[in-house]
């Protein structure tokens, strides 16, 4: 298999996100509930929660990109994160207001902000142009896994613990994390010196593509609200994370694929796919009032990670010079956060005055949209 020959460095930081995603989702789909029922706030706090996480995010994506490069050094900012998170993460389970939680999830965010552009960065300079589809689609594989191991790990703990022990116990992997990256993970230089400043380093359709990447995000609202749907439509919160983990074996097992074949057919016609996948499942969500309908369509949605993830990472690598990797990722992953964190808070305030049907309907239409300028422009 062609994964099994990539670089030392590319399967290191899998296996980094593969414990990183373990802790992580040990939390992810037992959160909402945590915040909706446990700590007695609303969707809108939950909205605003992931709001303001996810534009923390983003800015430090920028910024860290930015910096990496100048400085010619990713790995400090890679170490920095992961070790951030995987202790602010655990954290939460001691907390007794929504605010606390706003507070630990920044610091959540702070890590993953300042690691995320530096490591994509870093694995696109460890790789060829015509593997770096397959490399990312390998980390993200890597990390979904680990999504996938998580919930499982929960669901088991929650037979002998409460949802805070569960989260405490999160540290674990987390810190596993942090000592694959120490020891097996290898700096790598890319290019001259590079500048703070952008004009000129990118061509016009990068700034074109960021623009559709954005409106598409505007429309993908966190999976959070998948988690709440699936309670509204009758999943108990014991088998929550057991839904989670079957969402995240979908994108696992397809991930490597899908990278790989946007390395032969190009990104474009892959993301798309993706795309489409989104809105069809996103419309039907508007609609599922059956449980075994809404549990296929939540799998089925899982391809568009699938589709996506990898291959507009690996698009992003294409778009850019070696000494302006971490730019590039930081610009990109900005504008997602951004988005992100519109649409999260869009969501929160279209369910609470309207219900799910409006938001679900909202996120079909934008992502068609982005769909065909997608087609029509790149």
């Amino acid at each position: 298999m062609k994964f099994l020959k990539l670089s030392k460095n590319v399967k290191a930081l899998g296996f980094v996100s593969l414990f990183n995603d373990i802790a992580s989702e040990m939390i992810n789909p037992l959160l909402p509930i945590f915040i909706t029922s446990v700590l007695k706030a609303g969707t809108i706090a939950l909205g605003f929660i992931e709001g303001v996480a996810e534009a923390t995010n983003s800015f430090l994506k920028l910024f860290s990109g930015i910096i990496s490069d100048k400085i010619k050094r990713k790995k400090p900012f890679i170490f920095s994160g992961y070790l951030i998170a995987s202790i602010s993460r655990p954290l939460i389970g001691i907390t007794n207001s929504w605010l606390l939680v706003l507070f630990l999830k920044f610091l959540d965010r702070f890590g993953k902000g300042i690691r995320t552009s530096p490591r994509d960065a870093l694995l696109s300079l460890s790789v060829s142009k015509n593997e770096t589809g397959i490399a990312f689609g390998f980390q993200r594989a890597m990390d979904h896994l680990g999504a996938l191991i998580g919930p499982i790990f929960a669901f088991l703990l929650l037979n002998i613990f409460d949802l805070r022990k569960v989260f405490l116990i999160s540290l674990i992997p987390g810190i596993i994390s942090v000592f694959i990256l120490i020891y097996f993970v290898k700096e790598k230089i890319g290019g001259e010196k590079s500048k703070f400043y952008f004009k000129g380093k990118f061509a016009k359709k990068f700034y074109l593509l960021i623009f559709i990447f954005f409106l598409f995000n505007l429309g993908n609202s966190s999976d959070s609200f998948l988690i709440l749907k699936a309670n509204k439509e009758g999943i108990k919160v014991l088998y929550l994370p057991i839904l989670w983990s079957l969402f995240h074996f979908v994108k696992s097992i397809f991930s490597i694929p899908f990278g790989a074949l946007s390395d032969k057919i190009g990104r474009k016609k892959v993301i798309a796919l993706g795309w489409l996948i989104y809105s069809i499942t996103y419309f039907f969500f508007a609609f599922a009032k059956s449980l075994q309908f809404f549990i296929f369509l939540f799998l089925f949605y899982g391809l568009y990670f699938a589709f996506s993830e990898g291959s507009e990472r690996a698009l992003i690598s294409d778009y850019s010079d070696k000494e302006y990797k971490g730019s590039a990722y930081g610009i990109y992953h900005f504008a997602q956060g951004i988005a992100l964190f519109l649409s999260s808070f869009i969501f929160g305030i279209l369910w609470n005055y309207y219900g799910p049907k409006i938001p679900f309907l909202f996120g079909s239409f934008i992502s068609f949209l982005s769909l065909i300028l997608l087609l029509i422009f790149l």
